[in-house]
């Protein structure tokens, strides 16, 4: 325990009350303004034991239904992440990024739901969303997380799940001299190339000057981290794909059949396989720096600024196959449900793949506050900041952009998918050398793509709020909250693609261009050896690396224009120009006001909190559109949009609008000094996605048979509105104990769904399946010979149908291409409801304790996986559950977590999927992470972290668990460090 001793002035009794609020600590004194008491002492507890009871004491005290985490003690949070600690509390479960925490979930409502403020100031998203990602943010500078889940008035809107506002410190929250600094060694065990160890360095100090009047404080902090991620993933499934004619010794179908003899059910094939390790180099810079000032004991002002520097590195290898359907499929096995667990399929080419990506995410908050007490009874609060978020994956100085190289071949003569067995599909080729294995001179130069992204949000807002206290009505309510703000966030990005440069599609061939010596054999005995069927037993069982840059150099000194002509390899994201530009900027003026009612029923002390806010928003969106002219097939499993010359492009401006009331009540009833009752009722809101909002038609740049696809925004698009019903029954039976059951309805109006439509653009023709294409299959088959996509491509170009470049225009008595275009739009409202359960518990003195928890969630907004019609379900949903069990004592604290969420739906539509948008299922997780602290001394403390104990994967499919979409293996992490500090 640490102890504290200031002067009681009114200063102090005003930061005392602010920190029983914000769960810096829990004070309990009687109201005595007696002269000869000169000083107080204040017992915090610190810790495991103290964190809980903070927690719990914010939970209690906060009207609604709220749960909260609070520092061990000052740069020491409970977890290392600050979306791994959120994961603790009931109802949240997190979504993972390179195998750390990174955005929540809040009661089966996914990230876009869920509203992220820093000292109740909204943040700017990161990308093309309105998600902040949690773990660019360090966890040293925080003291406390706040999670809301049910309405407030006075709470900005767009959490519809939850608001969970981050708290910093601040220094005359806790005069004097504070500081605490950490270092600590990083190790993981999946890391190949990077350091085998790496530095986390983290520190804050804080100190108050001239009596207490001046405070400042600053944090920071720098982390490294090198791992390696192993995959499996398949891009899409395909239904009802065309099957050919064939006898029983050739395909195994046990779905059953009709009168007519015709199958019953859908069937899906796999769009491609792919199999990669991404080597990967992540360095984090945070800072704040915190200046406060408090002339006289009623006026507090802050000034704070806060930094985010993340820069993640990648280099990737890959492999594998892609399919196209029809004439060239072999032979196939499917499964009850229609789902091809095996597949032969003849035509197009298996790659082999480096691809290279320095992404650099930078985030910039400067914010002034002024909080006021204009007199006993009003007290006002002036809140401004001004916010940016800028990522860029062109930070590599090389390229300036992101790099795709793929090398192979199309000289084989058959592909085989196979996922009868184990829990990675294999996909290997019967090569025309006469075995399963290319070698190294057969490789050739297929394509490579260069892409610059880059995107910035900014958000600017400015936030009044008030308070009076009733001193003068005799009336039980003691205090009206009201205020206004206006926000204005706007987001920004280009894009760029290079096309495929390089003559795709291996035509002409050039094998020529590699020695056998660039390549590099490697066997996969440790791939994805944490998955039954992978590592030895993988087929392939075989993959070649070689070195990007000298793949580049390769090809740019032999494919020049005199060689390639228009389809020179020049490795510039920009070489055709600026391919797409966009911005969005939406401005909500909100304003609302807030009642608290203090009264009794019967002996039973109530509160009540009603209030209400209202809201209007506009919404303006500018696109820059490219002119499409045609699309052309370059080769045989290659199809290139061409552009209008020049460049040309036009911009589509479109606006919006929307306005939302939003009347909130939160009711308590303390039946007892142990045991509240609560009922909550309100409306939430969550806006819709910022990249929806986004208007304009994007059409794909490589629209291959089966991916001709596009996308459409919609600035009218109606935020999604919930009316949330919530009872709760809380039983405070100890310290740091309790047990609670919560049940909540949300009902969901403007429910969002992206609809993919078949459209025909005029003026572009499709080649595939026109009447050239039908006679080149007609001359294929009339030899005798199987129509693969190589055959017919070839075929064309031997009836006379290419060009000077050896590619096929489209003529103007093929048919149009069919597009399936997606665009979101409001549809019909959904329902949801759960039960929270929970309990923490102190086993007395023993030093031991645990808290579990967990959510059960159903509703209306499941994907029925059976239909193929286009649904909105609600992405996130599934249950969870979390445990946490501890010892602390005499200096020692261990502790140990499990973190489990069940299956989940994470996303509608898949990349290379059909357009009945098929559903991304991701498969249960549970991971264990260890804790274990020791105090040399009450200033010095050494730690260990495990991360991952269990060396947990993740799963991900379609429709079925058959349809298989990824699988990825990480490693277990480990951590450790020193602590010093001085509370």
């Amino acid at each position: 325990m640490n102890y504290t001793i200031f002067n009681k002035n009114r200063l102090a009794i005003a930061v005392g009350l602010l920190l029983g609020t914000a769960g810096q600590a829990a004070f309990a004194q009687e109201a005595n303004e007696s002269e000869q008491e000169p000083a107080v002492e204040v017992i915090e507890v610190q810790g495991i034991r103290g964190s809980l009871i903070r927690a719990m004491d914010i939970k209690r005290s906060t009207p609604g239904v709220m749960d909260a985490i609070s520092a061990e003690e000052m740069g020491k949070f409970p977890d290392s992440n600050l979306a791994e600690s959120l994961q603790r509390i009931t109802g949240v479960s997190v979504s993972r990024a390179n195998g750390e925490g990174s955005e929540i979930t809040v009661r089966g409502f996914g990230p876009g739901f869920n509203l992220i403020t820093l000292n109740g100031r909204q943040m700017p998203g990161t990308g093309f969303t309105r998600s902040y990602s949690l773990q660019h943010l360090s966890s040293e500078g925080v003291s406390a997380l706040e999670v809301y889940k049910t309405a407030k008035a006075e709470l900005p809107s767009g959490g519809l799940g939850a608001t969970v506002n981050i708290v910093t410190s601040k220094p005359l929250q806790q005069p004097g001299q504070r500081y605490s600094f950490m270092a600590k060694a990083l190790h993981d065990t999946s890391v190949v190339e990077g350091d085998d160890v790496t530095p986390e360095i983290a520190g804050i100090y804080s100190n108050t000057f001239n009596d207490d009047k001046l405070g400042f404080a600053v944090s920071f902090s720098h982390y490294q981290r090198d791992f390696q991620r192993q995959q499996a993933n398949i891009q899409g499934w395909q239904a009802n794909v065309d099957l050919p004619e064939f006898n029983e010794s050739t395909m195994i179908d046990p779905r059953a059949v009709d009168d007519e003899g015709n199958r019953i059910g859908n069937h899906f094939f796999p769009k491609d396989m792919n199999y990669g390790i991404d080597n990967v180099e992540n360095d984090r810079t945070n800072a704040q720096v915190t200046f406060q000032y408090a002339p006289n004991d009623d006026i507090t002002m802050t000034l704070d600024y806060t930094m985010t520097n993340a820069i993640v590195g990648l280099e990737s290898v890959g492999w594998g196959i892609w399919n196209e359907f029809g004439g060239n499929i072999n032979g196939y096995e499917l499964d009850e449900n229609g789902t091809a667990i095996y597949a032969d399929i003849g035509g197009n080419d298996g790659s082999f793949t480096a691809f290279r990506e320095t992404t650099e995410v930078d985030a910039r908050s400067i914010g002034l506050n002024i909080d006021w007490q204009v007199t006993d009874d009003l007290k006002f609060n002036i809140d401004y900041h001004d916010s940016s978020n800028e990522i860029d994956n062109g930070a590599d100085d090389g390229m300036g952009s992101n790099g795709q190289i793929i090398l192979g071949s199309d000289k084989l003569i058959t592909k085989i998918y196979d996922y009868r067995n184990g829990e990675v599909p294999s996909a290997f080729i019967r090569w025309q050398n006469g075995t399963n294995e290319l070698m190294p001179s057969e490789i050739d130069s297929n394509f490579s793509q260069f892409i610059h992204s880059p995107g910035e949000s900014n958000v600017e807002q400015l936030q009044f709020d008030g308070e009076w206290y009733n001193s003068k009505f005799d009336i039980p309510m003691p205090v009206v909250k009201f205020g206004f703000a206006r926000t204005e966030q706007t987001m920004y990005g280009t894009n760029a693609w290079s096309g495929l440069r390089g003559g795709p599609g291996f035509n002409p061939s050039f094998p020529e261009i590699f020695p056998d010596s660039m390549f590099t054999r490697h066997d996969t005995g440790s791939f994805l050896d944490e998955f039954a069927g992978g590592g030895a037993n993988l087929m392939p069982n075989y993959y070649y690396t070689y070195d990007f840059d000298e793949a580049v150099a390769r090809q740019m000194a032999y494919l020049t224009e005199d060689v390639m002509g228009g389809d020179a390899y020049v490795p510039d994201a920009y070489f055709n120009g600026i391919t797409g530009e966009s911005e969005v900027e939406e401005v909500t003026n909100s304003i609302y006001i807030q009642t608290e009612w203090e009264f009794e029923i019967g002996d039973y002390p109530a509160q009540l909190i009603a209030g209400a806010r209202y809201e209007e928003t506009d919404v303006t969106s500018t696109v820059r559109q490219r002119v499409e002219q045609q699309v052309n097939w370059v080769a045989a499993s290659e199809w290139i949009m061409q552009y209008e010359e020049g460049g040309t492009a036009n911009y589509l401006t479109q606006e919006g609008s929307h306005d939302v009331f939003l009347p909130s009540i939160d009711f308590r009833l303390d039946v007892t000094d142990e045991l509240q009752a609560r009922v909550s009722w309100g409306k939430t809101m969550s806006r819709a996605p910022l990249g929806f909002l986004a208007g304009g038609r994007a059409l794909s740049g490589s629209p291959k048979p089966g991916s001709r696809t596009g996308s459409q925004g919609n600035p009218n698009l109606l935020p999604f509105e919930s009316t949330n019903l919530d009872l709760a029954l809380e039983y405070y039976y100890g310290e740091a104990s309790y047990a609670s059951i919560v049940w909540f309805k949300k009902d969901v109006d403007n429910f969002i769904q992206t609809t993919i439509t078949e459209t025909t653009i005029d003026g572009l023709y499709d080649i595939y399946n026109g009447p050239r294409y039908q006679q080149a299959i007609a001359d294929i088959e009339a030899r005798g010979e199987q129509a693969t996509s190589t055959a017919i491509f070839d075929q064309m170009l031997a009836n006379g149908h290419g060009n000077a470049d050896g590619q096929i225009e489209p003529n103007s008595n093929d048919p149009l291409i069919v597009w399936n275009v997606s665009q979101p739009n409001n549809t019909d409202a959904k329902s949801v409801d759960g039960v929270e359960v929970a309990l923490q518990h102190m086993i007395g003195e023993t030093g031991f304790g645990f808290n579990v928890n967990a959510t059960f969630v159903n509703g209306d907004v499941e994907f029925d996986v059976d239909s193929l019609t286009q649904q909105a379900p609600l992405t996130g949903l599934g249950d969870s559950a979390n445990l946490q069990a501890f010892y602390e004592k005499d200096g020692l604290s261990v502790k140990v977590t499990y973190a489990w969420r069940d299956d989940y739906l994470l996303g509608v539509g898949q990349a290379q999927g059909s357009a009945d948008a098929p559903p991304q299922f991701f498969k249960d997780y549970g991971q264990v992470d260890m804790s274990i602290n020791y105090d040399i001394n009450e200033n010095l403390t050494v730690f260990f972290d495990a991360l991952n104990l269990n060396n947990e994967t993740e799963q991900g499919y379609g429709r079925y668990e058959e349809q298989f979409l990824f699988a990825r293996q990480y490693g277990t992490r480990y951590a450790l460090g020193v602590r010093y500090g001085f509370n």
